[in-house]
């Protein structure tokens, strides 16, 4: 097996050695990473954009403080996955709602510590009339 690290000269080398915290940030799409105690992890720049807060100003919130489900508490990491693919209401910093379609965890197995999910804001499109899209 060859041991060598890979050539950061290559597009693919360059990926390869890029850390996954770097990556999620760079990405233009609302991330958010939340344990199993309910506190959140990890947000990108986007997921605080989308509820209006400057960059790391919601570090050690709570997923309760973030997502309004009007249901009794569950645990996080249960009520994320039941909302795989459905629209949720967010507490945007003004007070207003943000109404946002959550993907599914890309972490799956039981025995994973964290659930990590997109979302995509839909608010626009629900005042205006039209459909919402899904994850799948």
């Amino acid at each position: 097996m060859d041991r060598r690290r890979p050539d950061p000269d290559t597009a693919l080398g360059f990926l390869e050695q890029l850390p996954a915290l770097v990556l999620l940030g760079r990405l233009p799409v609302p991330v958010l990473a939340v344990g199993q105690d309910g506190l959140v992890i990890y947000m990108n720049g986007a997921f605080e954009h989308m509820l209006g807060y400057p960059q790391d100003e919601l570090g050690g919130c709570s997923i309760g403080d973030l997502v309004q489900t009007g249901a009794p508490p569950r645990s996080a990491v249960t009520e994320l996955h039941e909302s795989a693919g459905k629209i949720v209401a967010l507490a945007h910093r003004d007070g207003s709602t943000v109404r946002a379609a959550i993907s599914k965890s890309t972490f799956e197995r039981h025995d994973d510590r964290v659930v990590l999910v997109c979302f995509q804001d839909v608010t626009e499109q629900l005042w205006g009339g039209g459909d919402a899209p899904h994850f799948e």
